[in-house]
């Protein structure tokens, strides 16, 4: 058992907090801490299982359950109404892996080497997906603005967006995870030509580790139930905006598991995981996760929730997309390209906190 495994008592300690109604702050941090150390279980419960199948299921395994917990946490804000704070936490997820975490990792990894090398292929492909995705979460915004209206502001996003706002999110989400689908298609086709069979023996069996990811789930959406239950107050208490505090704060809890795999893959000079979790996690969440919130809001909460963002968001995107392309496109990591992304994403974060 690892040592942030232990950490998973604070699931319990956050519900219990909640019922005994303490103070927003205490069960939102309580439950912030809670969401890592279950997060963390599952994606191991889901290397364990993927380890008894070949690569293909393994990957499919690994796409399916990558980004539950931000998931989980962006349905349950949706059931409370808050879409500002669920876009919010996707750009925040997007940029977080992109800039924050490659940054991290590049600055991590190049402390003690003077440069890192990955295979240009796969991070061109990756770059390109994230692209892709990027792109089409400008798009109902773009429509919003052609049509006249104008993008929501922090703080007082109110009322309908515009039918062709709605339509296009729809439009847009269903090709989105098409794209997805048919990416993740050949993926797996490939994998499966090149490889047969498990790839390394399972430390678990398959029966534990299926019930510790069942497990896991539960606990991740135990704690995110008290973690966005407790956001508007700890806002109106700390000072801070939804906006701010789903983008930075949520968006880097919900990843926080995966963050800390990407470093530590850089500092033993994998920066080829490196990349496919960081990269590979921010396009994921523009192709597949986005998609798949906006679609549900039409059956969870009390509206639709378009994929129309702020002037804050449609930049940061822009900016994810387009700097994670430019320093990833030759081969190379540097400490100083690290120490850039990492500015990058400081850069944002105060806007965001300013706004």
């Amino acid at each position: 058992m690892r040592r942030i495994h232990y950490l998973v008592v604070f699931v319990p300690a956050a519900v219990a907090l909640d019922l005994a109604g303490a103070p927003a702050t205490a069960v939102f941090a309580v439950s912030a801490i809670a969401v890592i150390p279950a997060a963390a279980l599952m994606s191991e419960a889901t290397e364990q299982l993927a380890e008894h199948f070949g690569p293909g299921i393994a990957g499919l395994l690994n796409v399916t359950f990558g980004n539950a917990p931000e998931l989980i946490i962006a349905l349950f804000a949706l059931a409370d109404g808050l879409h500002e704070v669920v876009k919010a936490s996707l750009v925040g997820s997007v940029i977080g892996n992109a800039l924050l975490v490659l940054g991290a990792s590049m600055l991590a990894g190049g402390w003690n080497r003077e440069r890192q090398h990955y295979h240009v292929p796969a991070a061109r492909a990756l770059t390109t997906v994230l692209l892709i995705g990027t792109v089409g979460l400008l798009v109902p915004s773009i429509v919003r603005l052609a049509e006249g209206g104008t993008l929501p502001k922090v703080g007082i996003e109110r009322g309908s967006l515009g039918s062709s706002a709605e339509l296009a999110t729809v439009i847009v989400s269903l090709a989105l995870i098409g794209i997805y689908a048919r990416g993740l298609r050949e993926s797996l086709r490939s994998q499966s030509e090149a490889f047969k069979g498990p790839t390394e023996p399972a430390r678990w069996s398959r029966r534990r580790a299926a019930i510790v990811l069942a497990v896991a789930a539960a606990l991740v959406a135990v704690a995110s139930d008290t973690l966005v239950g407790s956001i508007e107050h700890t806002s109106h208490q700390l000072g801070l905006s939804q906006f701010f505090i789903g983008a930075v704060v949520v968006a880097v809890v919900g990843n926080a598991a995966e963050h800390y795999v990407a470093v530590v893959a850089a500092v033993k000079d994998q920066m080829d995981l490196t990349l496919s979790i960081s990269v590979g996690s921010a396009a994921q969440v523009g192709l597949l996760l986005a998609p798949l919130v906006a679609l549900a809001s039409l059956v969870i909460g009390p509206a639709h929730m378009p994929l129309v963002f702020n002037v804050y968001e449609l930049v940061a995107l822009v900016v994810a997309g387009v700097l994670t392309t430019a320093l990833t496109r030759d081969g190379t990591s540097t400490r100083r390209r690290g120490a850039g992304l990492l500015g990058a994403y400081a850069a944002l974060s105060v806007a965001f906190l300013l706004a």
